[in-house]
């Protein structure tokens, strides 16, 4: 019997399995990256891929080693470890925890929005599970101090209770319909404050810039910039289906006599509505801009556009990732 040929070395795991150029692309690759299933694999399995992928990477290939089976090592990989830094993200933080976590999380929102008790409560845990997947999920490997990390997490978490008690407020003799949709609300504006504040340092100190071949030339602000506003659009993006359908359906279902029967099913029954709109929101939303996103030279600051064009006075464009 034959044995299988050997993998060659010169796939390119460094990049996405698909084109990341389309929307289609980059939306199987959020599927993958997302899919809730890695969060049960065990420390083992991770720690196998990561030899699997840091072998070959370093011209090492397996013996048996399949294509699927590199690729399947890629995506456990990137879904545990920080694409700068290397290092194991915290469970929560993690892409793949976004599901399971923002589908209990947003659909208590959802259930319990009447009361002020209740509303500081889950913007709260809300605020604090978003510092943590910010964190976690933030572009380059310069370290935060836990001074910045404690002030941005106040600001953000203080921002969005303060958003959605006056959002309640407004809205007392309003349709009930309305006061349903005070969490998206809030949730929207934190995020426009928990994402900046989280990634301040980028922001002041600026995230790396590559060419296309992964050469790090500098550290740019503007790049920076334009990464967190991807990040916030996705993120908004992410919760409004979520946040925005769920309503709609429990608002009708409320009217009706099953649920005056078991009123103790709203809570369950929201959850659930929830999760299946952030099965496909989470990846498709993270689908909306590559995660390797690029700019020109000419759009980034005077002083980094000088330190490139002495490195190459001919390169038009650079890259960065955007984080998540």
């Amino acid at each position: 019997q034959k044995m299988a040929p050997s993998l060659p070395a010169t796939i390119n795991i460094q990049e996405p399995r698909w084109d990341q150029s389309t929307f289609q692309g980059r939306a199987k690759h959020f599927f993958m990256v997302t899919d809730p299933r890695n969060l049960l694999l065990s420390g083992a399995t991770l720690e196998e891929a990561r030899r699997v992928v840091e072998d070959y990477r370093a011209g090492t290939v397996h013996p048996g080693l399949t294509e699927d089976q590199l690729w399947r090592a890629k995506y456990i990989y990137d879904s545990a470890f920080h694409p700068d830094t290397g290092e194991k993200m915290i469970l929560v933080g993690r892409m793949s925890a976004q599901v399971p976590m923002n589908m209990t999380i947003t659909g208590c929102m959802l259930t319990f929005y009447r009361t002020t008790p209740a509303v500081l409560f889950w913007q709260w845990v809300n605020q604090s599970f978003n510092a943590i997947v910010n964190y976690t999920n933030r572009s380059g490997d310069a370290p935060i101090t836990p001074s910045q990390l404690g002030t941005a997490y106040v600001s953000a978490t203080t921002g969005a209770v303060v958003t959605a008690l006056g959002l309640k407020s407004l809205t007392k003799h309003l349709p009930a319909i309305i006061g349903r949709y005070v969490p998206f609300a809030a949730v929207a504006a934190a995020n426009c404050i928990n994402i900046p504040l989280m990634r301040q340092r980028e922001l002041k100190l600026g995230i790396p810039v590559t060419d296309e071949n992964g050469n790090r030339l500098g550290e740019s602000t503007a790049a920076a910039q334009k990464a967190i506003f991807q990040v916030v659009v996705s993120r908004i993006g992410m919760a409004a289906p979520a946040m925005a359908i769920p309503p709609v359906i429990m608002n009708m279902l409320e009217k009706r006599a099953f649920l005056k029967r078991y009123p103790y099913l709203n809570a369950p029954l929201q959850v659930g509505l929830v999760g299946l709109c952030l099965v496909f929101a989470t990846p498709l939303c993270c689908a909306l801009f590559p995660q390797k996103s690029s700019m020109p030279v000419s759009s980034l600051e005077p002083e980094v556009q000088d330190q490139i064009r002495k490195k190459d006075p001919r390169l038009e464009t650079v890259y960065f990732n955007k984080g998540l």
